[in-house]
């Protein structure tokens, strides 16, 4: 009783020790199994669409998949297996993804704000691996000092 009046009372100013993860409102078995096949499916489509919260808690369940497909060991595979529910994308870890990320020391994933839900308006997200082939969510920034001139700045030249 104490632990559940504890986490309903924390208030801005309480700092979060001993918090290690989202429990999204659901049990431990349940909370598993969404990231698990959440995982198969940032795998098989590189992308996908989710609330905030979720798409922040998959980073370490996807991030850890591809850091053992790197060691390329028989360990490493069998927890691949033992996480992965889909056998048939696990090729596609690596010999997609492994070399893609070969000289990269972590950071695979990217989380982009997507606006809110329509039903409910939870804040939604797109998260995605890095340096893929899909068309960009968002055109890419200019850096500071550089815009397109304005079409009376471009007059002003040609005078």
């Amino acid at each position: 009783l104490f632990h559940t009046t504890f986490f309903t009372c924390l208030n801005s100013s309480t700092m979060r020790h001993g918090f290690a993860f989202r429990r999204l409102g659901r049990d431990s078995a349940h909370r598993r199994a969404l990231l698990r096949n959440m995982t198969a499916s940032l795998i098989k489509h590189e992308r996908i669409r989710t609330t905030v919260a979720k798409a922040k808690e998959l980073r370490r369940p996807a991030e850890k998949m591809i850091t053992l497909a790197k060691k390329n060991t028989s360990t490493s595979l069998k927890q691949i297996q033992a996480w992965v529910p889909e056998p048939r994308i696990i090729p596609k870890l690596y010999k997609t993804l492994v070399p893609r990320y070969a000289e990269r020391q972590g950071g695979y994933t990217r989380v982009l704000k997507a606006g809110y839900r329509k039903g409910d308006a939870a804040p939604m997200a797109y998260i995605e691996f890095v340096d893929n082939h899909l068309p960009p969510l968002r055109p890419p920034k200019q850096p500071k000092g550089s815009r397109e001139p304005s079409p009376s700045e471009i007059e002003d030249v040609d005078d």
